[in-house]
């Protein structure tokens, strides 16, 4: 007796020109269950001349954004790989004509319309869906996830910082109001717009802290683990441009609210991700060539001093963009949750 296969899911991904779109159709195109039927960009012009890794590998055009093309054509799920902003005036129409979201811009991220005001100095410019939207952290919302028709992709450098704390944070195991997160990015994390901080003479050789005190991940971190705690968490974030292609390592420094020794620390970790696929605990600690090309997420903790020590490790176009909504992509549609990732 033959057994069933599920019919691949037809979807379509939209600014097809940047780095986190390359690597999430590269992702799509080995996954079992996903077809690629469309990508939009302002620029019509064959996928490859803008990524010439795909030539022979996908033959398609990209094409303007309409939202009942993309309808007609039979797409079931968008991933937004636009700026934020402009993605959000892409989402409400993606949704009325019934096409679930994967939204990888920050539009969507935080569920008060004036926080997100406040960071990104602009009025929401969708609030009606994003009082419907899901954070897309699979390790902390799957279930909702699954029966999401807007899910907020997590920015790159957050999943370190809240990933690396909410073991602590669940079991009230660190003061609340005393955590520093320092994290250190590749150059691809600036897009691949040209700007001049990631131009190369200006990056090459240098490692520079940037907006200190005021980078717009810092609510986005304290929302998830505040909402772990059921209580407020203030964390100081501070990202550094490092001089390297890819990859995100997160240092981070809390207090702990009795002793701890390393073992049952590690223990903690393990027993907390004991069904995350993607979250390896490790007893060393990790670097980010560990989980370059990849969609895990590396973490070792550690007491020092006094302190408990994080550090964590992620590719930022994987595991920190594209491979996370790959994997609420498995969510959303009943596949094995690792499937086209490993």
């Amino acid at each position: 007796m033959k057994t069933a296969t599920k019919v691949a899911v037809k979807v379509a991904v939209l600014g097809g020109s940047g780095y986190t779109a390359l690597e999430l159709l590269k992702i799509l195109l080995r996954h079992p269950h996903a077809e690629i039927v469309a990508i939009t960009s302002r620029d019509a012009q064959p996928i490859s001349d803008a990524h010439p890794s795909l030539f022979r590998r996908l033959d398609l055009r990209t094409e303007p954004f309409d939202a009942d093309r993309l309808k007609a054509k039979g797409v079931e799920v968008a991933f937004g790989c636009l700026p934020h902003g402009a993605s959000a005036e892409a989402v409400a129409p993606l949704l009325t004509c019934g096409i679930r979201v994967i939204d990888l811009s920050a539009d969507y991220r935080l569920r008060d319309a004036a926080v997100h005001a406040k960071w990104y100095g602009e009025p929401h410019h969708d609030p009606v869906n994003l009082k419907h939207a899901v954070y897309g952290l699979p390790e902390l919302h799957a279930d909702a996830i699954r029966t999401a028709r807007l899910v907020a992709n997590p920015g790159c450098y957050p999943q370190t910082g809240i990933l690396g704390l909410a073991p602590l944070v669940h079991h009230k195991l660190i003061d609340l109001r005393d955590i520093i997160v320092n994290s250190c990015s590749g150059v691809s994390g600036a897009g691949r717009t040209p700007k001049l901080a990631a131009h190369f003479p200006e990056c090459n050789e240098s490692v520079v802290a940037y907006a200190v005190g005021t980078h717009r991940h810092t609510p986005e971190i304290e929302q998830s683990l505040s909402d772990i705690a059921g209580v407020p968490v203030e964390v100081i974030f501070t990202p550094h441009l490092v001089p390297m292609d890819r990859g995100i390592h997160s240092t981070i420094y809390a207090t702990p609210t009795r002793p701890v020794t390393d073992a049952e620390l590690t223990q903690l970790y393990r027993d907390y991700y004991e069904r995350a696929p993607f979250v390896r605990v490790r007893t060393s600690p990790p670097a980010t060539k560990d989980t370059a090309h990849t969609n895990f997420l590396d973490l070792c903790v550690k007491r020092v001093r006094g302190k408990v020590i994080v550090l964590a490790a992620e590719d930022n176009l994987v595991r920190g963009a594209s491979g996370v909504a790959v994997q609420n992509f498995n969510l959303m549609f009943g596949h094995d949750e690792t499937a086209g990732l490993l």
